[in-house]
C-alpha cells in the first residue's frame, strides 16, 4: 500500500464507520459504463449546487438577519442563473473571487448562529467551487450542461424529517452529514475505475467532503445538547434502504439499478 492510499483509507475510516451501508457494486458497474459519464457528471455538478442551496437555507433561517440573507442569496445568484436560466453564460462566475459581497450578522436569538454561519460558509465556498470544476471539466469535454430530473435520494430523506424544533432543524443537518459522507464514500469508490483526470479530480475532493460531513454532525449534537446517537442511526437506516433499494433513475446518489431512463 502507497502513502497515498495509505491516507485516503484513514480519511475514509470514519466515514465508512458512519454509513450504514456500503454502495453496491451494482451501482458502480452502471455509473462507469462510458453511456453514463455524461449523466454522472451533470447530476454531480447539480449536487454541488444543491449542497451550496441547503447550507444557504439553513444560514438564511436559523442564523443571520435580513440583510445578511440578501447577501447570500446575491452570492448563488450566478450559479443558480446558469443553471435554471436560458441562456446558460458561465462568465458571471468564472475567474471571480469565489466569496461574499457583505460579512454575516448573526440573529441575537440563536446561540449557535456564528458556528453555524462559519461551518456553512466555508462549505459554501467549497461547493461553488466544486462546481465550477465539474464545469470545466464538462466544458474540456465537450459535455454539455442539461436539466435531469431530480432523483428520489434527498426527497427519500426529507421524508423522515420531523415537523417541530428544534428537531426540524436536527434532523436537516443528520441529513446533510449523511448527504456529504456518502459522497466523500462514492467518490473514494469510483475514482479508481475512472480515467486518470477523473480519478485524480474525484480524490482530490475526499478530504472536503469527509470535513464536511463531520461539521453537520457536530452542528447538530451542538443544537441537540444531548446524544442523538439513536435518531442518527433512525436516519441512517433510512439512507441506507435508499442506496441498497431498486431505482429506476440513474444518479450520483441512486440505488441500485433498475434505470428506465439516463
Amino acid at each position: 500500500m502507497n502513502y497515498q492510499q495509505k491516507q485516503i483509507n484513514e480519511l475514509l475510516a470514519p466515514v465508512r464507520a458512519f454509513l450504514q451501508c456500503e454502495t453496491p457494486d451494482s451501482w458502480l458497474a452502471e455509473a462507469t459504463k462510458p453511456e453514463n459519464l455524461n449523466a454522472l457528471l451533470v447530476d454531480h455538478c447539480n449536487c454541488e449546487l444543491k449542497a451550496s442551496q441547503t447550507a444557504i437555507f439553513l444560514i438564511r433561517k436559523y442564523a443571520v438577519d435580513a440583510e445578511s440573507s440578501m447577501a447570500l442569496l446575491e452570492w448563488a445568484k450566478p450559479y443558480e442563473d446558469f443553471v435554471y436560466g436560458k441562456e446558460r453564460n458561465n462568465h458571471f462566475f468564472h475567474g471571480r473571487k469565489n466569496g461574499l459581497s457583505a460579512s454575516l450578522t448573526p440573529r441575537d436569538n440563536f446561540p449557535f448562529g456564528q458556528e453555524l454561519i462559519d461551518k456553512m460558509v466555508r462549505l459554501i465556498k467549497e461547493e461553488f467551487h466544486h462546481f465550477e470544476q465539474v464545469l470545466e471539466i464538462m466544458e474540456a469535454r465537450q459535455i454539455p450542461y442539461q436539466s435531469l430530473r431530480a432523483g428520489r435520494y434527498a426527497k427519500g430523506l426529507m421524508k423522515v424529517v420531523r415537523t417541530h424544533e428544534p428537531g426540524t432543524l436536527i434532523d436537516k443537518l443528520i441529513i446533510g452529514a449523511y448527504i456529504e459522507a456518502r459522497s466523500c464514500e462514492r467518490f473514494a469508490k469510483l475514482a479508481p475505475l475512472l480515467d486518470e483526470e477523473l480519478c485524480k479530480f474525484y480524490i482530490s475532493l475526499l478530504r472536503s467532503e469527509a470535513r464536511h460531513y463531520q461539521d453537520y454532525l457536530k452542528l447538530a449534537e451542538h443544537v441537540a445538547g444531548e446524544n442523538i446517537s439513536e435518531r442518527i442511526k433512525q436516519v441512517g437506516i433510512k439512507e441506507a434502504e435508499l442506496i441498497t433499494s431498486p431505482d429506476e433513475t440513474f444518479r450520483f446518489h441512486s440505488g441500485i439499478p433498475a434505470f428506465t431512463e439516463a
